[in-house]
């Protein structure tokens, strides 16, 4: 056995839009380590972009949008897997189709939708899924590395990541009634994903963050699977309702001299 002690578990991927997704990542690290990886993706068109990088890929459909799509998932996957060893929720929606705005003129209908789909689709995840959940099992969710800096261009998600943050610290008291399944989110720095590329004004946000970082590189997708995967594992047992934040020291550096310097130029 390696030490993860990831083989022959099984885990369920939700999420992966294609190869750049953090859930592809995760996916794929899972699989080296002997693991068997059922996905779930959004749509048919992602199924069928899936397949054919992973032709031999357990892969449902399921869009968290659709009342009872997600019980009916857990139906499905129960009829041909014993259990369940760890769930990855890394899913996250928000309409940027009007461009930016002030925070205070966020549209009802957006927020709601992009709460329902990012935040509350883990609740209903952990409960369809909750009677398959092996009893040491862990669910992981992708967040962000901070809710409380306000990124003007990020706008309403933050305030529902911190949302997503919280729901992790209450279904893991929640399950802890009966089991001992992990909840733990993964807090990410920024990434250069398919996801992030629709938010306004992300590129020089990227950029940025790449000099704030401390090594002055960026973060990569591998790492944040990486953590992604020990906390999936039971050698992070003694790890519970935690934010892990994952941005390579970006966090700590925001006066950094240089920076400073640049922003003293203008």
């Amino acid at each position: 056995m390696s030490f993860l002690e990831l083989e022959n578990k099984t885990f369920v991927v939700f999420g992966v839009a294609n190869k750049k997704s953090v859930a592809y990542h995760i996916g794929q690290t899972l699989t080296e380590a002997g693991a068997k990886v059922i996905y779930s993706v959004r749509s048919q068109v992602r199924k069928d972009s899936l397949a054919k990088r992973l032709p031999q890929a357990s892969i449902h459909i399921c869009d968290v949008e659709h009342e009872g799509a997600i019980e009916q998932l857990a139906q499905d996957i129960a009829k041909d897997n014993e259990g369940i060893d760890g769930i990855v929720h890394s899913i996250a929606f928000a309409n940027y189709a009007e461009g930016f705005k002030p925070f205070h003129q966020t549209n009802k209908k957006d927020f709601l939708q992009a709460i329902q789909v990012s935040c509350h689709s883990l609740i209903e995840i952990a409960e369809c899924f909750r009677e398959q959940l092996t009893p040491n099992a862990s669910v992981i969710t992708i967040s962000i590395s901070t809710t409380t800096m306000a990124a003007e261009n990020y706008g309403y998600m933050a305030p529902i990541k911190a949302a997503l943050d919280s729901s992790v610290v209450f279904l893991a008291k929640s399950f802890s009634s009966f089991s001992n399944v992990r909840f733990n989110a993964v807090c990410a720095g920024l990434l250069k994903t398919s996801a992030s590329a629709g938010i306004p004004g992300y590129v020089e946000s990227y950029l940025f963050a790449e000099q704030a970082i401390l090594r002055k590189e960026a973060l990569k997708t591998k790492e944040v699977a990486d953590t992604s995967v020990f906390l999936l594992s039971e050698r992070s047992s003694g790890i519970n309702a935690q934010r892990i934040v994952v941005d390579a020291g970006m966090g700590v550096n925001y006066f950094d001299r240089g920076l400073v310097s640049q922003a003293m130029k203008t």
